[in-house]
């Protein structure tokens, strides 16, 4: 009985402790409620944007990551859902036919090339994709991988950071 109470109570300890001790995990440096590097090294492709006064969503990837390209859909609905304070921005390092030359999924918001990889290397990016909210003064609101199990990046969690840190 003693040993029964015993293991059931080490299940049940290790299942909470582990369970409330997970921290997301990030494949690049933290910004999180710090300010943003520069969005400056970049080749629109697109029209470039308006930024000043706006949250940034910037998405960081790359055509041949699948899962970079399952996000896309997600960025598109963002982009049309939070359009009035929100610009979102997909960044590639890879060169602008590779990117040209991706047909779907059609991106409907603004793109940006970084081949010379100052943004991913500001942001420590190791793996994506990478996904940072600034807000509008600059300071980095939330970041990672946006389907990340837990910690994913919605609109609800969009619309709680739009609502906290407008101006």
């Amino acid at each position: 009985m003693k040993t029964k109470f015993l293991l059931l109570f080490s299940v049940a300890f290790l299942t909470c402790t582990l369970g409330f001790s997970q921290k997301k995990q990030l494949w690049a440096k933290s910004y999180i409620n710090k300010k943003a590097p520069s969005i400056s090294a970049v080749k629109w492709l697109t029209e470039q944007p308006e930024l000043k006064g706006k949250f940034i969503l910037l998405d960081f990837w790359a055509t041949w990551c699948k899962p970079c390209k399952d996000g896309i859909p997600h960025m598109n609905e963002f982009s049309k859902e939070f359009k009035d304070a929100l610009v979102v921005v997909g960044i590639s390092a890879e060169t602008e036919a590779k990117v040209k030359s991706m047909k779907t999924p059609v991106m409907d918001y603004y793109s940006a090339l970084d081949t010379s990889s100052a943004l991913n290397t500001a942001y420590g990016i190791q793996g994506i994709p990478h996904v940072v909210l600034i807000d509008p003064n600059g300071i980095v609101r939330w970041e990672g991988f946006p389907s990340l199990p837990g910690h994913e990046l919605t609109s609800e969690v969009i619309k709680a950071i739009v609502e906290k840190y407008n101006q």
